[in-house]
C-alpha cells in the first residue's frame, strides 16, 4: 500500500491561512518521493470550497468534516474529527499556527504518536521523515525524527515553497461523519474581538518592527500633565506611527520587540520573538531594536534583515545583511519618503 500523507488545512471561518497551501505542497513533495498520496483535511461549516482548493494545490483527495458543530474553532471537536480522519496515516502535517500546534498535540495523543514542532525543512530516510528545526532560540539547527507509526509534524510558515494552484486538477472529496454533536462539546464560543486591521504578521512578505528605541525621541515634548511613564508611552506611540508609515508605504506588517509590548507601546498581537510570533518574511526592517536572542528567535529566518539603531554595538547588526547606524527618527522618515517617491505613492 502506498504511503498516506495527511495535511491539515487551517482557516478561520472559511478564510484559509496561506501557509496551509505550503503544507499541502510539502506533503505533495513527500508523497511523490514515497510513491504515496496526499489527503487534505478540512473542518468547519460551509467550507467545501476549501476542500476543492486543497486538491488544486496538490492534494489527491480531501476529507471534509462540514457541520454546524464546527462553525467555531474549538479544540476538542476539531481534534476528534482530525484524529478520526488521520487514522492509519504514515505522516500527518500541520502548519505551525496556534490552531495547528494545538491540534497536532491533541491528535498525537489520539494517534499514540509524538510531535515534531516548527520544522523548517523535511527529508526522507528509509521512508521516515527527518525534520530540521531551530533550537536554542534559533542559534542552532537540529535534525529530529519520530519513531511512531504515524509521524506528526508542524511546519513553520513561509519555510516551504508555495505551490501553484492547478484549477484543472481533479480529486475526490469525501464527507466524514464524525459523530461529534453540540451536546458533547464542553467549550462554547461567546464572541470574537477583532484586532486592528493591517497586514498579518504571519503571512507578511515585509515586516517593519519597532523596539524600545522608538520612545527615545528627545525632540518630542509630551503634553502637559503627563508623568514620566505616560510621557514615555506617548513618545513611543509617536515613534510607532513612523514605523507604521513606513510599513504602509511598503504594504508591510508592523511588528514589535517584547520590550516594546511589555512597556505598553503596542499590543501583544504585534510581538515578534520566542514568546511572540515566529516570522519568515522576505524583508525584515528592525527599528530601534537591540536584537536580544529572544527576538532573533522569531525573525532570524527572514530572507533579508535591515537594522536601524544608533548603537553600533547592538546585537541585531550581527544578524542583519544591511545596517544603518543612526537616529531612527531621522532615518525612518527619510526611508518612507524615498520609498514613496520610488513607488509613486
Amino acid at each position: 500500500m502506498s504511503a498516506k500523507i495527511f495535511v491539515y488545512v487551517d482557516h478561520f471561518k472559511g478564510k484559509v491561512l496561506p501557509t496551509s497551501w505550503e503544507i499541502v505542497g510539502a506533503g505533495r513533495t513527500l508523497a511523490d518521493q514515497l510513491g504515496g498520496h496526499v489527503t487534505a483535511m478540512v473542518v468547519g461549516q460551509n467550507v467545501e470550497a476549501l476542500a476543492t482548493q486543497a486538491i488544486q494545490y496538490g492534494a489527491d483527495e480531501a476529507i471534509l468534516a462540514d457541520d454546524a458543530v464546527f462553525a467555531d474553532y474549538r479544540a476538542e471537536p476539531y481534534a476528534s474529527a482530525v484524529s478520526k480522519a488521520a487514522a492509519g496515516a504514515a505522516i500527518v502535517l500541520f502548519p505551525t499556527t496556534t490552531r495547528g500546534r494545538e491540534l497536532a498535540g491533541l491528535s498525537a495523543i489520539d494517534l499514540n504518536s509524538g510531535v515534531i514542532t516548527d520544522a523548517i525543512a523535511l527529508e526522507l530516510q528509509n521512508g521516515k521523515i527527518v525534520a530540521t528545526k531551530p533550537v536554542y532560540a534559533g542559534k542552532l539547527l537540529a535534525k529530529v525524527t519520530c519513531d511512531a507509526s504515524t509521524q506528526i509534524a508542524t511546519l513553520r510558515a513561509r519555510a516551504f515553497a508555495m505551490p501553484e494552484a492547478n484549477t484543472t486538477r481533479a480529486g475526490t472529496v469525501t464527507r466524514l461523519e464524525t459523530g461529534v454533536n453540540e451536546a458533547g462539546v464542553v467549550a462554547k464560543v461567546t464572541g470574537y474581538t477583532q484586532n486592528e486591521g493591517g497586514v498579518s504578521l504571519t503571512d507578511a512578505n515585509i515586516i517593519v518592527s519597532g523596539g524600545r528605541g522608538v520612545s527615545n525621541n528627545p525632540k518630542l515634548a509630551p503634553p502637559a500633565g503627563m508623568d514620566d511613564k505616560q510621557a514615555e508611552v506617548w513618545r513611543a506611540q509617536e515613534g510607532f506611527r513612523l514605523v507604521g508609515d513606513l510599513a504602509s508605504v511598503l504594504g508591510a506588517a508592523v511588528g514589535a520587540s517584547r520590550a516594546a509590548v511589555d512597556a505598553g507601546y503596542i499590543p501583544y498581537a504585534n510581538q515578534v520573538g520566542q514568546t511572540g510570533k515566529v516570522v519568515s518574511p522576505n524583508l525584515y526592517i528592525a527599528c530601534g531594536i537591540s536584537g536580544a536572542i529572544q527576538h532573533q528567535a522569531g525573525m532570524r529566518s527572514a530572507k533579508v534583515i535591515v537594522a536601524i539603531n544608533k548603537d553600533a554595538e547592538a546585537p541585531i547588526f550581527k544578524l542583519a545583511r544591511f545596517g544603518v547606524v543612526g537616529d531612527l527618527f531621522d532615518i525612518v522618515p527619510a526611508l518612507t519618503k524615498a520609498f514613496k517617491d520610488k513607488l509613486g505613492k
